[in-house]
């Protein structure tokens, strides 16, 4: 491992926040794989934090902070980072660390791509889980609403975000596919493993494609759900996978505005969005954000 921990940890000054303020893992923990893009073979080092923030260290540059003001790309995934370095795909990422409530960790990496593991957040989640989660006994999430509505209207896109009693969220697609046509599914955390497990997905016909512009280099099987004419590449994980991938996407990028979305009283309302808008719509967001008395 060619970067300097303790030399990067420097960089950055941490927050002053009581040590109950925030989530992270007991042990440090690491996985190898390959890039969706680029398909380029990256180790990604995962250390337990105390600064309250989820950091990137990338190839022993300057670090910088998972937040929308560090979006520097939403065009086929979502790329992080500052004037010196960046990460790509980091979607997936993110969203595995909303679902296990983590908000404090450093994430080392020794190429610029996030592996693409299973295409969903599943491999992550299940390796915080083996890290283990430093979760405090007597910590409650604190919950968040909107001061008033946030939305984003443009022809058949919508992204509306309303004040609740409790989190709800709606995702509607409509994709030239008969299985997707007019398709929504609403977020049920009882059944929150259907979306973390939920696949990335394109369809089949237009990777080669992509491929000759550059993109899609990592793509097999089994990372990546292909739509045909008539079905799929494989076999579903669960009912209307894809939509509820483009609900997973959702919660990774409204997690940058460093307020978990699952810890949200508000009504999520999506229909025909992608990363540009959801991100376009958590910068927003972060303004609007008020806590739960």
């Amino acid at each position: 491992m060619f970067f300097n921990k303790d030399k990067n940890h420097s960089t950055i000054q941490p927050f002053n926040r009581s040590t109950q303020d925030y989530i992270t893992i007991k042990n440090d923990i690491s996985i190898s794989g390959n890039g969706l893009m680029k398909n380029k073979p990256c180790t990604v080092n995962f250390f337990p934090s105390k600064t309250g923030k989820i950091r990137y260290f990338i190839k022993g540059a300057e670090p910088f902070e998972a937040c929308v003001e560090n979006v520097l790309s939403t065009d086929h995934c979502v790329v992080l980072g500052n004037n010196k370095t960046k990460a790509m795909l980091t979607e997936h990422l993110t969203a595995a660390l909303a679902f296990c409530g983590i908000d404090s960790v450093d994430i080392c990496m020794d190429e610029m791509e996030v592996p693409a593991l299973d295409g969903s957040s599943k491999k992550w989640v299940e390796l915080f889980e083996k890290a283990g989660i430093e979760k405090h006994i007597f910590q409650k999430p604190k919950h968040y609403t909107v001061s008033e509505p946030v939305y984003y209207l443009n022809g058949k896109t919508s992204l509306v975000i309303l004040p609740s009693d409790e989190l709800y969220i709606s995702y509607a697609v409509n994709y030239d596919h008969p299985d997707l046509t007019r398709r929504w599914v609403a977020y049920n955390p009882k059944n929150k493993q259907e979306i973390i497990e939920a696949r990335t997905f394109g369809f089949y016909k237009d990777l080669k494609k992509f491929q000759m512009l550059g993109f899609a280099q990592g793509v097999t099987i089994e990372n990546t759900l292909g739509l045909q004419d008539s079905g799929y590449t494989s076999e579903l994980r669960s009912e209307n996978e894809p939509v509820k991938h483009k609900m997973l996407d959702l919660i990774g990028d409204l997690y940058l505005t460093g307020i978990n979305p699952l810890n949200l009283k508000c009504q999520i309302l999506v229909k025909e969005a992608g990363h540009a808008v959801h991100i376009k719509t958590a910068k927003m967001l972060k303004d609007k954000l008020i806590e739960c008395k």
